[in-house]
């Protein structure tokens, strides 16, 4: 077996790559952004490499891929599925793996106390892949912290050259993240994706938040293509009201504007999430039952966000500046997934969608956005 350094032509989806003790840590956010904001949900988030893949072009049947993992878990609450690691060939999904030991993080949901048990570097391995020149890619874990340790192979590899694909950079909560996904290509973006564009993902679980450090880096992270998913985090962490949304969405769109003046930019309201359509946050996660269910405990006031309230005020900001920048649209995320689609495919927590449903958003934001006629055609 041959082993050949992780290095940054061989990783695609990350903003950033830090050397850590044990080899190499994908960031979707730079070390600036980073340090602007001590919020550990948010470094966990943007830890994790929702996205984030090594591409290579080799004749190698076997390839074994050495990681250390952090596993999220909670305590009192069930244990989490394992990472599954996607490994495609000319673009086409041929083999799926895990690691087992690494390390894992246990959160005390009613304190936030938080303790790390160390854990082994584990191995995942592919074998059988087809005897010819081929490109791979290895897509990671959306769901675990992956540091990249060693990549082995038993032919040569080598970096595959840009193929002049449009880039697309998204940001969004823990639906654009991949929450309850199958695996790290079937999260609804990775879907979207596919056969459209090279994914950069942005997408943050509980971080979708309007944070200046994250326009920022979207302003400083060339793309051809730029959405931006904006609502659920600020409900369910009952984080502004009214008087503050409105400017705080020009103010992002405006920062992202001062470094991509004429990218198209693709503003998406929420899917409907039945707990939060007129009930404003705090939303809190219930494990009494046995599982994680989210309720909404607000009371309706006067400038109290809810998801209604969101999709009226961004179809009126994205008109409004639409009138001087054309290549500014809005999608109603209930395009994506509404009523028809809650009766048939219900959110299972309540809040995050499936793996089903994964599916049904990527294919309709697919042929909305990228399908003739749509912003990203």
């Amino acid at each position: 077996m041959i082993t050949t350094p992780v290095t940054a032509d061989l990783v695609r989806g990350a903003l950033e790559l830090e050397r850590t003790e044990h080899g190499l840590a994908p960031h979707r956010l730079p070390a600036r952004a980073r340090a602007q904001c001590a919020d550990p949900q948010l470094r966990e988030a943007e830890a994790k490499p929702s996205g984030v893949r090594l591409v290579f072009r080799t004749r190698a049947t076997i390839v074994e891929l050495d990681t250390l993992r952090t596993k999220t878990e909670y305590r009192g609450a069930p244990p989490r599925p394992d990472g599954v690691y996607d490994l495609l060939v000319d673009g086409s999904l041929a083999a799926q793996g895990s690691v087992t030991g690494g390390n894992v993080l246990l959160i005390d949901i009613s304190t936030g106390a938080t303790e790390v048990q160390p854990g082994p570097v584990g191995t995942v391995r592919f074998g059988g892949l087809p005897e010819r020149v081929k490109d791979v890619e290895i897509w990671l874990p959306f769901n675990e912290i992956t540091e990249l340790v060693a990549l082995r192979t038993d032919e040569p590899i080598e970096p595959v050259p840009p193929g002049g694909g449009r880039i697309w950079l998204h940001h969004g909560s823990s639906i654009s993240h991949g929450s309850n996904a199958a695996s790290a290509t079937t999260i609804w973006p990775a879907l979207a994706a596919a056969g459209n564009a090279e994914l950069i993902n942005l997408g943050l679980g509980g971080s979708a938040l309007l944070d200046p450090f994250t326009a920022r880096a979207m302003r400083d992270t060339p793309a051809d293509l730029i959405s931006v998913k904006i609502g659920i985090n600020l409900v369910n962490m009952d984080l502004m009201r009214l008087r503050a949304f409105g400017p705080a969405v020009h103010g992002f769109l405006d920062t992202i504007r001062d470094g991509q003046p004429d990218v198209p930019l693709l503003v998406v309201s929420p899917i409907l999430c039945p707990i939060h359509e007129d009930t404003p946050g705090p939303g809190a996660a219930d494990f009494s039952t046995g599982q994680v269910l989210f309720q909404a405990t607000g009371e309706p006031g006067p400038g109290k966000l809810t998801l209604n309230v969101i999709r009226e005020e961004l179809s009126r900001i994205v008109k409004q500046r639409a009138a001087e920048d054309p290549n500014l649209h809005y999608l109603d995320g209930r395009d994506l997934y509404g009523e028809a689609d809650f009766a048939e495919l219900p959110l299972p927590d309540r809040l995050h969608p499936d793996a089903a449903t994964h599916r049904r958003i990527g294919e309709r934001f697919a042929t909305l956005v990228f399908g003739a006629g749509g912003p990203f055609a």
